[in-house]
């Protein structure tokens, strides 16, 4: 049976990676819906590629000036259209990969259908993963992890109950500023911040990577995928990305996932699940890989990471507003208008002087998502 693929993000890198995968595995996979936000010229490509029915601008602002309709496709504008699209067409399974902040509303309205959600958009379970759990048990559905980190959790935990698992070691590369000595943090660049060491990644995810904010929300999205207290979760630094996460069981075991860095494998592997299907996309050379080694995070060059995970702690709102704070200050960052060390400093602030809300309904969480990323910029213009 072909399996039919809603790709949300499919502009974006790990939108780009799926592509790569279903044109591999076209007898057994096609694309059925995609969307992405302004670049309506990937997206009209891959519609004519793999002759997909309907696809989505969100940003509609564009809706006057688009041409180039490929043949067969229809195309719908808005974040609205999209939430209505998911809602009341057959697939069988979503794959979000839209960045940031905006994936949570698409998160929820698959979870609504009951279908199989491959989730790539941490944001989602960050923000609202109270909400998120409720949906998903109420409906039914099924998430499968795509980061590849949670992906690794998910294959290493396999038929194991909750009771039989230690914690998880979520492992991290350390991003473009590892061994730079700490004085040097004042002069870094943006060009310099956007150059992974290991992985070819998208702006945000790969800044992330530099100050280790993405492995603050890989452990508060850990913490809601796989039901785990806060103390079973944990960060190591491991530079090679080679093992790509680690499940630690109560008898002193440890199982790992581990791969050459590619993305294409934690794809393939969501959206075959729950089968594996052959591949020549990824393969991984033993005898060539270098020596795998693990440090623990320092917080003096990661202060992020801690002032994350403390927020994911606290809850409520604490993890919208520290995260709506981060995809500021990395604007700001871009822009030139503060430094590198700017971007914690930034988080840090917006964390001390929010005041919480335990709990928070899906309003809630939107609307402090916004002010505090309008109330971040507008410091600053």
């Amino acid at each position: 049976m072909v399996k039919k693929i809603a790709l949300l993000g499919a502009s974006g890198s790990i939108g780009q990676s799926t592509l790569q995968v279903v044109r591999e595995q076209s007898r057994r996979m096609q694309i059925s819906i995609a969307c992405a936000h302004r670049n309506s010229k990937a997206l009209f490509d891959l519609a004519a590629e793999f002759k997909v029915p309907a696809v989505i601008v969100t940003d509609d602002q564009l809706k006057a000036s688009l041409t180039d309709v490929p043949a067969g496709t229809k195309v719908y504008f808005g974040e609205s259209e999209l939430l209505r699209i998911l809602k009341g067409t057959e697939y069988d399974l979503a794959l979000n990969a839209i960045s940031g902040s905006a994936g949570l509303t698409t998160t929820m309205a698959v979870l609504e259908t009951g279908k199989t959600l491959a989730l790539a958009n941490k944001e989602s379970l960050v923000m609202a993963g109270h909400l998120v759990k409720v949906l998903q048990a109420r409906h039914g559905s099924k998430i499968i992890p795509v980061d590849s980190e949670h992906s690794a959790i998910f294959q290493a935990i396999g038929s194991h109950p909750a009771k039989e698992i230690a914690r998880v070691h979520i492992t991290a590369s350390g991003g473009a500023f590892r061994t730079l000595p700490l004085r040097d943090f004042n002069k870094i660049t943006v060009e310099q911040a956007l150059k992974h060491p290991n992985w070819d990644m998208g702006a945000k995810v790969t800044l992330d990577s530099a100050t280790m904010f993405n492995k603050a929300l890989e452990v508060m999205e850990a913490h809601w995928l796989f039901d785990l207290d806060w103390d079973q979760v944990s960060a190591v630094i491991h530079p090679q990305s080679v093992i790509h996460s680690l499940v630690e069981f109560i008898d002193g075991s440890l199982l790992a996932q581990m791969s050459v860095p590619d993305m294409k494998l934690p794809i393939l592997y969501a959206l075959s699940y729950p089968e594996r299907h052959h591949s020549r996309l990824v393969k991984t050379d033993l005898a060539k890989l270098a020596t795998l080694t693990f440090e623990e995070i320092d917080p003096q060059r990661y202060p992020l990471f801690y002032l994350g995970v403390e927020a994911g702690r606290r809850g409520g709102l604490l993890p919208t507003v520290a995260n709506a704070a981060n995809e500021a200050a990395l604007r700001l960052f871009r822009e030139k208008k503060i430094g590198f060390n700017g971007i914690g400093e930034l988080v840090r602030q917006a964390v001390e002087t929010e005041e919480n809300v335990a709990n928070p309904d899906l309003e809630t969480i939107l609307s402090s998502n916004r002010t505090t990323y309008e109330r971040v910029i507008s410091a600053w213009q």
